[in-house]
């Protein structure tokens, strides 16, 4: 095959050729209509996937595929249409063989709207580009330099030569392409395209003449593109070897610089140089000694550790001990680390610092006990004393203790003192009760338990036992704030320091930075005069770096440690002869001593333990937030006890059967001591008040009952007479139209002899009123003072107090209108006086329902305003009780009127028996209830009686016949009606009552 980019890939036959190709004549005439672009031959050998291209094997074979057909068939070359091995006979074109043999060519008709384009239209352009067209011509026959080539022509090989390489498979251009491996020998050569038969066909050796021509062709195209790299890369290879020669002749140059200069430097050693290194080799020896000899004074030091924790243990100096074992194991940890005879050391100290924790956990617990278990008959609210050591102080005991635990991050220690808390609550009662036990001869304490105690005891004297234990209580929460408060101050006073050593630290690192700069120009001006001789010749030996400056700062830094090294050592020397009485107790000293530790520290040891031993702020912040919600539980808890001693008292129903008094005065003690405590400890406890609000229920409950029965009991033996009014009942209700909504206080017997009165005189109306009504008003007095003494019943006492208004509303209705007192109290009628005395009654509480509102909206909040709404319905219920007793009345005299009426006749004499009678009867009513209704009722009640009466009288008149014409018979009615109006308005206070009788008679249309 050529190799050229001008050679066609399609295979030329010739006349003597026998690959079994044929190459069809074409038809001169015909070659422009059926010219199409020659493509590529079919691949045989599968290529491998690309970016454009279809996957491995997705192409047609031309083998395998020959008798199927697929879609790929639209899409052969002119070629492969033109040798189809399947057609025994040829068809004259491609046209025929597609559309078949009955096609037929036609003359294509010239479009009408494309102009017949001939040479001469080209005239004019072929003219202005001929002579640039003939020195175009002559510059191509010119062989031009590889480096005169334009950019377009080499872009132009390029995209030859890059269009020929895509043709290659990608397969062969892998590089792990080898033919040893099957899948890749499969792919190159595909066996399963050819017969497996043994014999050879014709389409066999075909195929197998496409593949290697295939192959030589990618061969080819491989072998023209490196032959064309390589004719482009030419001249730069010989530059490469004509420089190598120039570099050998430097390299040789440089080689012989650097012999003479090794000669140079080897005299200078040995001239000038030995002599000076010895010296200065001396001088590190003797600084080697100076820090080996400051060493084993250190590890002296550290070796009088233990014994001297052990004698500030003795004196409970735990804080001055663990200041001591932290700065030893940091002496360890930076100037002794790694030295055989302290590796046990560490253990040994942090055993030792486990066991001051236990000890200090063990000490705070044994104060807490001494603290809150010690008689409350010292006035002290600290502890003074712990020890039988004179000098011992309580509040510098317990800082000494809170610092050291603060410090070893013991946090939990307030636990310790809750449980501590509970436990002396628990006892508090529990003295309480055996001192009122032993005091009280009729209680056996030896047989009885503790909670029988309580209950065997009178009212009295277990209120003075509660009253006795609230007093402790008090006394017992003093003192746990006084603890608290020294624990609070202490921690606060951490988190004060360590702030302040924050900030202290911030502007020391502003200044260390400014006071750097200044030594730094001091030191450019005295020459590092700073260092001793020869230190400086040292730290340049020994340093490793690439500057002397870094060499002189080291140099600068291992001094200072090493004078930060002698101080601690003489800390330790006086710490272990120092005598056992100088350890001081108080914590103030102990942060002194601390301070002092620290500050013999090397550089930023101090801060190493500031910011390491001691807790964060936010543990300090959430300590002292602890602390104060420990102040909240002892209030709780001694609430609880409390609820306790209440609750034990209660089980048997005791206080619920106290007096109301008796039940005040525990509801004054107990809201007496929620308040105390409440300014005490700053926190609204609902423990002990929940108790009683429940005990408030069941009394009111059992103080509703026994009202109501009372009630009850008063009602069904009320004869529904007019009762005397006793002059404490006439003060009672004078005391509350000034105002005074309470029970007065009893008067001593015999200091007054007043008389009783008939009427109850209220705001000026006289009121007739039976025993009951005076019994109920001082019973809804009752009601407000218990609202006045325990104001937290409220809402329940005024449901309570509904409903015993209710109550004696609807009994009332029942006895008197129901005529239910005629069974249970024996009447033999219910009379129109006790109807008008009922509804007198029922008026009088009226009146004072407005009063109890009044005082019971004071008592309630805004948002309670609704429960008032039982004082309307109540109003309205004994407007219509009311209502009813005078609709009753109306209809007793109703049915008489009827009565009398229906037997009325017009003849005299006159006046008439039935008129007669009629007046009596309204004389009779009129007496009954003249003295107890007021007299505005009175007047509306007869007008009512006298409209019933016209009625009944004109209905009679209708019946007779009798009419308003002047007659005899009009005369003689005229005369009875005269004599019902002079007895009617004789009566008193109807003198002016207008009885408008003209309405008798029926109106003339």
């Amino acid at each position: 095959m050529s190799s050229n980019q001008g050679s066609s890939p399609i295979p030329q036959s010739s006349g003597g050729t026998s690959d079994g190709l044929f190459r069809k004549p074409r038809d001169p005439s015909m070659a422009p209509r059926h010219y199409r672009t020659l493509r590529s031959l079919p691949d045989v050998c599968p290529k491998e996937p690309t970016g454009e291209g279809r996957g491995l094997c997705d192409g047609p074979s031309v083998v395998a595929d020959q008798h199927r057909w697929t879609v790929y068939n639209s899409k052969v070359n002119l070629p492969a249409a033109l040798n189809d091995p399947r057609l025994a006979k040829r068809e004259s074109d491609f046209f025929t063989k597609t559309w078949g043999l009955d096609f037929t060519e036609t003359d294509v008709m010239p479009s009408f709207y494309l102009p017949n384009i001939s040479r001469e239209h080209f005239s004019s352009y072929l003219q202005e580009t001929a002579q640039r067209e003939k020195i175009h011509e002559r510059c191509k026959n010119i062989c031009l330099n590889k480096d005169d080539l334009s950019v377009p022509t080499i872009t132009n090989n390029h995209d030859k030569a890059r269009a020929e390489l895509e043709q290659v498979p990608k397969m062969f251009m892998k590089p792990e392409f080898v033919l040893n491996d099957p899948a890749t020998f499969n792919a190159v050569l595909p066996w399963s395209h050819f017969s497996v038969a043994g014999g050879k066909n014709s389409r066999d050796v075909a195929s197998s003449r496409l593949l290697q021509e295939k192959l030589s062709h990618y061969l080819d195209v491989v072998e023209v593109s490196i032959a064309r790299q390589i004719s482009l890369r030419s001249e730069a290879f010989f530059h490469a070897m004509s420089s190598q020669h120039e570099l050998q002749d430097r390299l040789r140059e440089t080689a012989d610089a650097v012999a003479k200069l090794r000669a140079r430097t080897a005299a200078i050693d040995r001239v000038m140089c030995r002599g000076p290194l010895r010296a200065l080799r001396d001088a590190l020896t003797r600084s080697n000694c100076i820090k080996l000899h400051n060493k084993l004074k250190l590890m002296a030091a550290v070796h009088q550790t233990q014994p001297t924790v052990q004698l500030l243990l003795s004196t409970s100096e735990f804080v001055g001990a663990l200041e001591l074992i932290a700065t030893t194991k940091e002496v360890l940890q930076q100037e002794l680390q790694g030295i055989h005879s302290f590796r046990h050391l560490a253990s040994q100290l942090c055993e030792m610092e486990r066991l001051i924790d236990k000890m200090m956990v063990a000490d705070f617990s044994t104060y807490t006990q001494s603290d809150l278990n010690r008689a409350f008959e010292e006035d002290s609210q600290v502890l003074e004393k712990v020890t039988e050591q004179p000098a011992a102080s309580g509040k510098d005991r317990l800082q000494s203790l809170v610092f050291g635990l603060l410090r070893q991050r013991k946090l939990d220690f307030l636990d310790i003192y809750s449980e501590e808390m509970i436990q002396a609550a628990k006892n508090i009662v529990r003295q309480c009760v055996v001192k009122s036990v032993l005091q009280i001869s009729e209680i056996d304490a030896d047989t009885v338990k503790l909670h029988e105690q309580m209950r065997l005891m009178t009212f009295h004297q277990w209120f003075d036992l509660l009253l006795d234990i609230f007093e402790h209580f008090i006394l017992f929460l003093k003192r746990i704030k006084a603890t608290l408060s020294v624990i609070r101050n202490v921690v606060l006073e951490v988190l004060d320091s360590s702030q302040r050593s924050r900030l202290a630290d911030v502007s020391s690192a502003t200044n260390h930075s400014d006071g750097r700069t200044n030594e730094d120009e001091e030191e450019e001006e005295s020459g590092g005069s700073t260092l001793h001789s020869g230190e400086a010749e040292l730290a340049y030996l020994t340093h490793e770096g690439l500057f002397i400056s870094d060499a002189l700062n080291e140099a600068e830094q291992r001094s200072n440690a090493t004078a930060h090294a002698q101080l601690r050592a003489q800390m330790h020397t006086e710490t272990c002869g120092s005598d056992s009485a100088s350890a001081t107790t108080e914590s103030s000293s102990s942060r002194e001593h601390n301070a002092n530790t620290t500050s013999s520290l090397p550089i930023g040891g101090a801060a190493v333990i500031s910011e390491d031993v001691m807790p964060s702020d936010l543990e300090l912040s959430r300590v002292a937030n602890n602390v104060q919600e420990l102040l909240y539980t002892a209030s709780d808890v001694s609430h609880d006890r409390c609820v306790k001693v209440l609750m034990t008292r209660a089980k048997d129903g005791s206080l619920e059967r106290l007096s109301s008094s008796e039940f005040v005065c525990l509801s004054q003690a107990v809201e007496s001591f929620a308040r105390d405590t409440e300014e005490l400890c700053g926190r609204r406890s609902m423990s002990l008040r929940g108790a009683l609000q429940s005990q408030a229920n069941r009394f009111v409950q059992r103080f509703h009952e026994e009202r109501k029965t009372k009630l009850s009991l008063l009602l069904d033996n009320e004869r529904w007479k007019q009762a005397e009014v006793p002059a404490e009942f006439q003060d009672l209700v004078d005391s509350i139209a000034d105002g005074r909504i309470t029970l007065p206080e009893r008067k001593p017997t015999g200091s007054e002899d007043r008389k009783p009165s008939e009427f109850l005189c209220v705001d000026g109306q006289k009121y007739a009123v039976v025993g009951t009504v005076l019994l109920l008003i001082r019973m809804f007095l009752e009601y407000c003072q218990c609202v006045n003494d325990i104001p937290s019943i409220t809402t329940d006492i005024l449901t309570r107090l509904a409903d015993l208004l209710k109550h004696f509303n609807s009994r009332s209705c029942q006895l008197v209108l129901g005529a239910g007192a005629l069974q249970v109290v024996g009447l033999k009628t219910i009379t129109t006086r006790n109807l008008a005395l009922a509804s007198r009654c029922l008026q009088l509480v009226l009146h004072y329902i407005p009063v109890i509102r009044a005082h019971f909206e004071t008592r309630l909040q805004p948002r309670q305003y609704s429960i008032l709404r039982h004082f309307d319905h109540i109003t309205k219920d004994y407007n219509d009780h009311i209502a009813e007793i005078s609709a009753k009345l109306v209809a007793i005299m109703d049915s008489m009127f009827e009565k009398a009426l229906s037997k009325y006749e017009v003849k005299a004499p006159m006046p008439s028996a039935c008129l007669r009678n009629v007046c009596k009867q309204m004389a009779k009513m009129h007496e009954a209830i003249y003295e107890l209704l007021p007299e505005e009722q009175t007047q509306m009640l007869f007008l009512r009686i006298n409209a019933s009466f016209k009625l009944h009288l004109k209905r009679q008149l209708a019946r007779l016949g009798v009419v308003n014409d002047g007659g005899p018979q009009y005369g003689l009615v005229m005369v009875d009606v005269a004599f019902y109006s002079e007895n009617v308005q004789a009566l008193r206070s109807l003198e002016h009552l207008d009885l408008n009788m003209p309405e008798t008679w029926e109106q003339k249309r």
